[in-house]
């Protein structure tokens, strides 16, 4: 019963408030069968004797049916319904909130990331083969920082929906050896001796990402544990490689290394509130297929940290 009251308000409300936004500005009093409109520094409509009203002015819309009356509440955060059943004691009214914000669906992928990015081989290994040891990473200073600008909510039910959205994704490959890269014959990745010994020396790449997750949350301690995994797409917008030499002078060289333009992979991340573990691990090498150093596929990944900003 409940339901079709609220249903049957609802659509009221909508016929209402657009009827009411098309009444002029100026001060009027109108009765045309049964009909009442008001306006002053509010719109107030009234049909039949007091059978139904709705009262609108800059913060609260009051939709009246019968001994039913519910009030929308305006402000910067949304909007807030407030029910109120009428009887004769409306001294002490007994009012029902709902929040707009709070009864919806809200996925956690907005924010800021930071972690490790690595690569292993087919067989699933870090541990590369001797003619292409030049690969080999520094695990601890092989980094990559993210920062995912948008995001879109698709709800399911208050705790299980979509989630997807854009974002940027910076991945350093620090090379542990004294060398760097370079795209030889062919567009085959070789190694570069730079001839002398280098402070640091890296690959670097900014891709711009796109997930496609299914989050489920469950509601602890008044926040959410939340789990979501799915397909990640990505798609590349720079590369450089970096050489530091021990005088402190850099050596910089842009190009696209036979990097895949294109990616995709699969995404995963748990957390507590805000504060998130992902890991994302891709299904496309990091180089062209052939291409690869030895003709070697490496498939990235990258686990981290996330704080997100979905609320």
């Amino acid at each position: 019963m409940m339901k079709k009251i609220g249903t049957i308000i609802v659509l009221i409300a909508i016929i209402m408030i657009g009827y009411c936004q098309g009444i002029s500005a100026d001060t009027q009093t109108t009765e045309s069968q049964g009909t009442k409109v008001n306006k002053d520094e509010s719109t107030k409509v009234e049909i039949g004797n007091d059978l139904v009203s709705v009262e609108k002015n800059d913060s609260v819309s009051d939709i009246k049916v019968g001994n039913n009356e519910l009030s929308v509440l305006e402000s910067l955060e949304g909007h807030k319904y407030r029910f109120k059943k009428h009887s004769d004691d409306d001294e002490n009214p007994d009012y029902r909130y709902f929040d707009s914000r709070r009864n919806r669906f809200r996925g956690h992928w907005a924010g800021i990331e930071l972690g490790l990015n690595n690569y292993v081989t087919s067989d699933r290994s870090m541990v590369l083969p001797d003619d292409i040891d030049y690969m080999t990473l520094h695990s601890g200073k092989s980094t990559n920082f993210n920062i995912n600008f948008t995001q879109l909510s698709l709800g399911i039910t208050r705790h299980i929906g979509f989630v997807t959205g854009l974002g940027l994704n910076w991945n350093n490959y620090r090379f542990d050896g004294n060398n760097n890269i370079i795209k030889g014959a062919n567009g085959v990745i070789e190694e570069l001796d730079p001839g002398t010994n280098l402070k640091k020396s890296k690959l670097a790449t900014l891709f711009m990402t796109f997930p496609f997750m299914l989050e489920m949350q469950l509601h602890i301690n008044h926040n959410n544990l939340s789990l979501a995994a799915g397909p990640i797409g990505a798609i590349k917008l720079s590369s450089h490689t970096k050489m530091v030499l021990e005088d402190g002078d850099k050596i910089k060289s842009n190009g696209d290394f036979s990097l895949n333009m294109l990616r995709y992979g699969f995404t995963g991340r748990v957390g507590y509130g805000n504060f998130q573990l992902y890991g994302t691990y891709y299904k496309t090498p990091l180089f062209a297929t052939g291409k690869g150093p030895g003709g070697v596929n490496l498939y990235p990944f990258e686990i981290g940290i996330a704080l997100t900003f979905n609320d």
